[in-house]
């Protein structure tokens, strides 16, 4: 399943907060880093000149001595300095001979056994042939770390006659205390940040995303059939002016493009309209002539059935003239609708006067109420039922057992009129072009009275619909708002 896309704003909003945090947190993962190097190099810094400076107490020592300087009087002449050295360096010193064997220590016994009365190959290795002669272990022995430093002490020609190793243990709780307080310092100052980005990111994306939506607002609004408006939105930024500007000029093309699409379809209409009068208006016309024609052919004042002939010849063009009338108050009605005068109707009384010219027995009316007041046209409410069921009958025209029922409802604040009828209904491929002008499926007629109640029902701001069933009938609902 598809999540919902986060909106623009939302994910400006986010991604600052997010921005901060990972700051916040690279931030205090490097003075974590820089404060563990610090005391590394703090401790490694710090034993070298505890060595150097007890190195120079041993030279001393040895320079001041009376025994002779080799590898076998080492614990004499170190017998007691040894401890004064510990005790003014604060370092637990320990002697081995070159071979790795203790010679002297500055207490009596090595605690915890971290280290041995010997040492192995890989020290001796490691002193005799690094440049600097010296190697560094460290350890950790109790949940402390410790590190063990091994150099040459040398005698006054420089010969090595001694091992000087230095036990000295890190101590880290001044350096974690410094770090613990430099975090919380931290801590507190970046919570004050993200508050501070939280609201930054909030004004920020809702100044950002401010214009965008005035620019969706009007894209959603914008349709090809009314005016549309020009956005204008005062200090923007470049990319959102240029959108702006793009929008612009949309709206005025599409403004041009409608009002050319506008006139293209009135024009077309309008021919479409010529035509269909032209042809109407031609076929009697063609009638009229042939009879003219004869009757100049066949005209003898001397014949005794002249006058009937005359009266035969009168009927013909008399009914072709109201063919032509009928014509053109059709294409009229459609052209021109009057203007409504709007009256306080029982739309029941009104239905029950426009079924009065009909006379059919088989179409039955069905009202649930005696009296459905609504604010309609009381003319043009006629003509809806009028040639609605005029259409009706003439569906059902050919049917054994015919049968049409027009029924007046009343539904909260609406007026719904629907007309059914038993006839051979209409087929899918003219369900859609049923309310088109012109459309029709019987022999005679313009197809204008669907297209003229659609008309009238929307002016109305009412609906026209229809159901059918090919061979069982077709029911038309007209809804009108009451008011």
């Amino acid at each position: 399943m598809k999540t919902r896309r986060l909106s623009l704003r939302v994910r400006i909003f986010f991604a600052m907060i997010l921005l901060v945090l990972i700051a916040s947190i690279l931030i205090a993962a490097v003075s974590i880093y820089q404060y563990n190097e610090e005391a590394q190099d703090y401790h490694r810094n710090r034993l070298e000149r505890k060595e150097d400076n007890i190195k120079r107490h041993i030279d001393f020592v040895i320079r001041e001595t009376s025994w002779e300087i080799t590898t076998e009087k080492v614990p004499l002449i170190f017998r007691e300095e040894i401890y004064k050295i510990a005790d003014i360096h604060q370092l637990q010193v320990n002697l081995f001979d070159l071979e790795g064997s203790l010679l002297k220590s500055s207490k009596s016994s090595i605690e915890g056994d971290t280290l041995s009365s010997c040492l192995s190959a890989d020290i001796l290795n490691a002193l005799s042939n690094t440049s600097r002669h010296r190697y560094v272990e460290k350890m950790v022995l109790n949940d402390q770390t410790f590190q063990s430093s091994f150099t040459y002490i040398t005698d006054k020609k420089f010969k090595p006659i001694a091992i000087l190793n230095l036990h000295y243990i890190q101590n880290d709780d001044i350096l974690n205390k410094e770090l613990k307080e430099f975090l919380e310092r931290l801590g507190y100052a970046y919570f004050v940040m993200l508050i501070l980005a939280i609201l930054l990111a909030y004004f920020l994306s809702k100044y950002i995303t401010k214009s965008l939506k005035t620019i969706s607002d009007k894209i959603n609004s914008t349709r090809l059939g009314k005016q549309n408006q020009r956005i204008e939105i005062e200090s923007s930024s470049e990319e959102i002016g240029t959108l702006v500007n793009s929008y612009n000029s949309m709206i005025d093309q599409l403004q041009e493009s409608a009002v050319k699409l506008a006139t293209s379809e009135r024009e077309q209409a309008w021919r479409e309209m010529a035509k269909q009068v032209a042809h109407e208006i031609k076929n009697p016309l063609t009638p009229m002539r042939l009879s003219v024609q004869s009757f100049q052919r066949k005209f003898d004042p001397k014949d005794p059935d002249i006058h009937q002939k005359v009266e035969e010849y009168s009927k013909t063009l008399i009914q072709q003239i109201d063919t032509m009338s009928s014509i053109a108050s059709a294409f009229s009605n459609f052209a021109k609708m009057p203007a409504q005068q709007n009256e306080t109707l029982n739309v029941v009384q009104i239905v029950k006067l426009a079924l009065d010219i009909f006379s059919e027995d088989y179409i039955v009316f069905v009202a649930d109420e005696k009296e459905i007041i609504s604010q309609l046209d009381r003319t043009q409410l006629i003509r809806v039922i009028t040639n609605l069921v005029k259409n009706a009958t003439q569906a059902v025209a050919d049917d054994k057992d015919p049968k049409v029922v027009v029924s007046v409802l009343s539904e909260n604040d609406m007026v719904k009129i629907s007309v059914s009828d038993n006839g051979k209904g209409i087929t899918e491929e003219n369900i859609v072009r049923i309310f088109e002008p012109k459309f029709t499926t019987k022999s005679s007629g313009m197809g204008l009275g669907l297209a003229m109640v659609k008309n009238i029902v929307e002016t109305y701001n009412g609906t026209i619909s229809f159901t059918s069933q090919n061979g069982k009938g077709t029911t038309f609902t007209v809804t009108f708002p009451k008011e």
